[in-house]
């Protein structure tokens, strides 16, 4: 009967960190939002600057293979610039 009472004050106690751990992942995440509506409102575009977060994130190696990857997408659409496209011809 004791390891019970244990095992529940362990799990209460895991159960309260991970909720003070929620409530600072909130408020860190609503500083965030103040910085991109103060950044907004100076006349920065927040969604070239999200961009700009999340490769920032990315390995270098990681983010290679993928600008390599959404180019050749492009140019298999023709999506990509005129001078582009006729390199991306020649090379196939």
């Amino acid at each position: 009967m004791a390891d019970n009472g244990i095992a529940r004050d362990q799990l209460r106690a895991f159960i309260e960190r991970i909720e003070r751990l929620e409530e600072e992942k909130k408020a860190i995440s609503d500083d965030i939002k103040e910085v991109y509506a103060e950044a907004k409102g100076s006349g920065f575009d927040t969604k070239a600057m999200r961009e700009i977060v999340r490769i920032r994130k990315q390995d270098r190696n990681e983010r290679a293979e993928q600008e390599a990857i959404l180019d050749l997408y492009m140019h298999a659409l023709g999506m990509a610039d005129p001078g582009s496209q006729a390199e991306y011809d020649d090379a196939n």
